[in-house]
């Protein structure tokens, strides 16, 4: 399955390692470093299979490369995810974590990682330890998701305004799907715009949190609403649930929101407007990537309106960007990581 999966992926580098300790895979992929190093964040999920996370982060990381050009980051597109059995705690979480960092060292700063689903900027603390090429930690800008929620925020009055004439959110009805760290603070910020903000969540403790009205998991693709703006999992916009949508505009956090490219044509047939998510969700990338020119300084007085070209029609200014990969690196053994049993696999 993992051949498959990799013949068919137009990337430079996947690097793929099972840690035995943990029962854990491990995948790294590069898609493209035209542009700079390849930056992206880590995902820790339980999957189906090992393969499912294989194609999770070669989706996600072609995400990336296009995301770091339209954000003009200079870095390329990678991602990692850690596929595990089950969400790990306490020591064998942090044992992870030091060799999954000792496996990014390992690239030698081709892959510059950073949070995602399931980790935390604690546990960034913990990959540092063993890792130098690390965004994101508690001493190093944090969780990215408030600088992806300002993103998102800007995005969504651009779509508002390309719809019904003015960027005003006063009274606008948005329906956040997932209230996790960038839909709670989604959520809280539009609130404070005067929009009308329902909120749906698995956790509905978590959704009522936010100060929203709660709506039930179930109705939150049918509850009408301008805009719909999905901040959890990506692939939910589909042949099968689109049609079920009740809203103008698709404008969230998500990766990857379209099953297929051909759903972006169903959206536009149904007249919905579909901001894409690799520009509206690039604040958190600007808010980690310009860390490093601040010398220290947490905030940079061009955060704030860099994150407001989060609209869709940046995407047009840097269409022509040069993203696609480099030539593919050599497929090779690398050496184990300190610590492990297996050795790790470059494919």
């Amino acid at each position: 399955m993992f051949e498959d999966l990799l013949r068919g992926w137009d990337g430079e580098e996947a690097v793929i390692r099972y840690d035995e300790p943990s029962g854990a895979w491990i995948f790294v992929c590069v898609h493209s470093t035209a542009l700079g190093p390849a930056g992206g964040g880590t995902r820790m999920r339980v999957y189906e299979q090992p393969a499912d996370g294989l194609a999770d982060a070669m989706r996600l990381s072609q995400a990336m490369t296009v995301k770091m050009a339209v954000a003009d980051c200079e870095r390329g597109g990678g991602k990692a995810v850690l596929a595990v059995p089950e969400l790990p705690t306490g020591e064998k979480r942090r044992a992870l974590l030091l060799r999954y960092g000792q496996l990014v060292t390992a690239l030698g700063g081709t892959y510059r990682t950073a949070g995602d689903m399931n980790i935390t900027p604690e546990d960034l603390d913990v990959v540092h330890e063993t890792c130098p090429w690390v965004y994101g930690t508690t001493g190093a800008g944090g969780n990215s998701g408030r600088g992806t929620a300002r993103g998102v925020l800007h995005g969504i009055r651009a779509s508002i305004e390309h719809v019904f004439g003015s960027p005003d959110l006063a009274g606008r009805s948005v329906l956040v799907q997932g209230a996790g760290s960038v839909g709670h603070d989604l959520a809280r910020d539009l609130l404070a715009e005067g929009a009308v903000v329902l909120v749906s969540d698995v956790d509905e403790a978590r959704a009522a949190s936010t100060g929203a009205e709660v709506v039930p998991v179930g109705d939150a693709l049918t509850t009408e609403c301008d805009v719909y703006s999905p901040c959890a999992v990506g692939g939910t916009l589909s042949a099968a649930t689109i049609p079920q949508l009740r809203c103008r505009i698709v404008a969230g956090s998500a990766n990857n929101q379209l099953a297929t490219r051909a759903d972006a044509e169903l959206l536009r047939a149904a007249g919905i407007l579909y901001a894409p998510d690799y520009v509206v969700n690039a604040g958190g990338v600007i808010q980690l990537v310009d860390l490093p020119r601040r010398r220290g300084v947490r905030r940079h007085p061009r955060s704030r309106g860099r994150a407001a070209s989060c609209g869709p029609h940046r995407a047009e200014s840097r269409r022509s960007a040069r993203v696609t990969p480099r030539a593919r690196r050599p497929r090779s053994a690398s050496a184990p990581c300190r610590g492990s049993r297996r050795p790790s696999r470059r494919v």
